[in-house]
């Protein structure tokens, strides 16, 4: 038994994309559709020993569960709060001796769920996961096999004492989280750190120019409108990132999700000449076997980066962006996705080494090439213009540091809403520049005065005279 609506949402035949969710009523810009609380959700193996095994917070010194060692939480109150989840999977860890992978341990905090909760945990939940599509006979021969490899692990894992379950139900479960299982992030929202099911969720279909987003609130999920939205529309998220060519988008769907993207945006190819762009110099454009040299050099750069960030070699990492975009700059447009790339990259690492007004610099190009194509009120477009609004203030250009973080903030209020903790901090951070402003245009010179004083600890002069300060 599945509710098939519930306001503002419901439920409707998709055509070829099988089942969707549509509005009821208008919904305005930044409006929440809907929210929604896991059905099940874990760590990643990468971050058990970092991250709370209940709230999902990163945390220095976590508290661990005396009993299987493996669980992690803030303290004892997310520990108390966590145990009803978390005492089958806590004996069952013991049992065996250690934990299985997330995947597993997913699976199995599925089942208990279930078996607890019939499959159904609240009025407000649109279907069961019967009825979510698995795909398994659309799995490549290796994908199936690593499949049955962790049903092997599940059946291991699965306590003897728990009711049995059949095998086509366990697959139907790792086919599910494999195309419907949502990333949880930490709670600033910067980092992904475990994997959680949504039934609600699931029933969004893909757009790659969509009309919502999905972020993450502590303890749910938020379904927020991108634009406005007109009674009975269908509600859409983008599953991928839109900064990839619409051939290259369709390849990666078909992989993940099992099927072919037939939006507006990959039909006819829309901004695929900008992600693709070559230098127009007057006329006179760079022949294809020159941008297809640069391209190969960007490929092979971008490799040789990311081994280099990953041994903490950061000045060489700086040393070959330099490199490749000296290589890039006559060949590339500003949109290009090779170039965009590098930008961002050098900016980051730049930023990381205090190497502010370089680093500025690429990232108010990135900012400008990332602006003509993701769309208006895309997250990581805001969280794009944030960070290098922040990589201005710190190289002490407050006019553009003021105007990008006002402009991450105009988006974030849309996409995250005014209570997620990356709002509240940009909230912040938009009131100091706002101040700084102010007191740049009055006098340059003691606000100058002011920053360096601030930022090394030392007194603040002007005209060669110490200025007073209180406290």
């Amino acid at each position: 038994m599945t509710v098939e609506k519930m306001d503002p949402v419901e439920v409707f035949a998709a055509g070829e994309k099988g089942r969707g969710l549509r509005v009821t009523k208008e919904i305005s810009t930044g409006d929440v559709v809907f929210a929604e609380a896991s059905f099940a959700a874990v760590v990643f193996d990468s971050l058990s020993l970092q991250v709370c095994h209940s709230c999902f917070r990163r945390q220095a010194n976590p508290h661990r569960c005396a009993q299987c060692k493996f669980a992690y939480y803030c303290d004892r109150t997310c520990q108390r709060a966590a145990w009803d989840e978390h005492k089958q999977e806590c004996s069952a860890i013991k049992n065996i001796g250690k934990a299985p992978n997330e995947n597993v341990r997913l699976v199995a905090r599925i089942l208990w769920r279930i078996q607890k909760d019939t499959g159904l945990v609240s009025n407000a939940q649109l279907t069961t996961l019967d009825l979510l599509e698995d795909h398994l006979s659309k799995m490549s021969p290796e994908d199936l096999k690593e499949l049955k490899v962790d049903v092997q692990h599940f059946y291991n894992y699965w306590p003897k004492k728990s009711k049995p379950v059949g095998e086509d139900y366990v697959s139907h479960l790792f086919g599910v989280i494999n195309c419907n299982g949502f990333t949880l992030s930490d709670q600033r929202g910067f980092q992904a750190v475990g994997v959680g099911l949504f039934p609600n969720l699931c029933l969004v279909n893909h757009d790659c120019w969509p009309n919502c987003t999905v972020i993450l609130n502590p303890g749910k999920i938020e379904l927020r409108a991108l634009g406005e939205i007109s009674e009975g529309e269908e509600l859409t998220v983008s599953y991928v990132d839109f900064l990839i060519v619409s051939k290259e988008r369709q390849r990666l769907l078909k992989q993940q999700y099992y099927f072919d993207c037939k939006c507006e945006h990959c039909t006819s190819g829309m901004k695929d000449d900008l992600m693709t762009a070559v230098r127009d110099t007057d006329g006179h454009k760079p022949s294809a076997d020159v941008v297809k040299a640069v391209t190969d050099f960007s490929l092979q750069a971008l490799v040789k980066i990311e081994e280099a960030r990953t041994e903490g070699n950061f000045h060489e990492v700086v040393k070959i962006c330099r490199e490749c975009l000296e290589k890039q700059d006559p060949v590339f447009g500003d949109t290009s996705l090779h170039l965009l790339r590098v930008l961002s990259t050098a900016s980051e690492v730049l930023s990381f080494l205090q190497q502010f007004t370089e680093a500025a610099g690429y990232a108010k190009r990135m900012v400008d090439g990332y602006t003509k194509l993701y769309h208006p009120n895309n997250a990581q477009l805001g969280m794009a213009i944030m960070r290098a609004g922040v990589t201005h203030w710190h190289a002490g250009l407050i006019e553009a540091a003021h105007r990008l973080i006002c402009s991450a903030y105009a988006i974030l209020i849309i996409t995250h809403g005014a209570h997620h903790p990356i709002t509240k901090d940009l909230e912040v951070m938009r009131t100091q520049t706002e101040m700084e402003l102010c007191l740049f245009k009055q006098n340059e010179l003691v606000y100058r005065s002011m920053r360096e004083a601030v930022l090394s600890d030392k007194p603040m002069m002007l005209a060669g005279e110490q200025i007073k300060t209180t406290s």
